[in-house]
């Protein structure tokens, strides 16, 4: 067992074998991941609670918790979907950046304590090559009404195919 798959059960984080759909029954009309060099850059995941789309807006119907937990919750989505696309994820050298929007209320002003979620999460896994660049915006609305949306940019050792 690699150290990055004893770090996830120690997070008691179970990564689904196929990459998780983007929405149940929605049919992308793009990749989940492009492989640019040593870079995987992966297309945003949505905001889920208990594996369904979690709609609204942060700041009303969506607490900022729940918020931050559905960002922690997108993070492991996308490493299911980085290990999909590379197996290992051990061959991770570095997160590289994060971008997060958050479906933010009219006022509310603190989509980076939303982010915090999947940036904490990160580094809890991958330690050090867990500290990545980020930004963190609020938006008026996000696809099916989400309440957030992630994508992601990791470089991959050079050996890695």
């Amino acid at each position: 067992m690699s150290p990055i798959d004893e770090r996830l059960k120690s997070l008691n984080i179970v990564l689904p074998d196929v990459m998780p759909p983007v929405v149940d029954g929605y049919v992308p009309a793009f990749a989940p991941f492009t492989r640019s060099g040593d870079q995987i850059h992966l297309s945003g995941r949505l905001g889920k609670e208990g594996g369904k789309l979690l709609c609204g807006k942060v700041g009303e119907e969506i607490s900022l918790d729940q918020g931050k937990l559905a960002a922690r919750h997108v993070a492991i989505e996308l490493l299911a979907v980085l290990k999909a696309a590379i197996g290992d994820l051990g061959c991770v050298r570095r997160i590289v950046k994060l971008f997060v929007m958050v479906n933010g209320a009219p006022h509310f002003t603190e989509p980076h304590r939303v982010a915090d979620g999947a940036s904490e999460l990160l580094v809890q896994v991958f330690g050090e090559r867990g500290i990545h660049s980020r930004s963190a915006v609020s938006v008026a609305q996000l696809p099916f009404g989400a309440c957030l949306e992630i994508d992601m940019i990791a470089e991959l050792e050079a050996t890695q195919p």
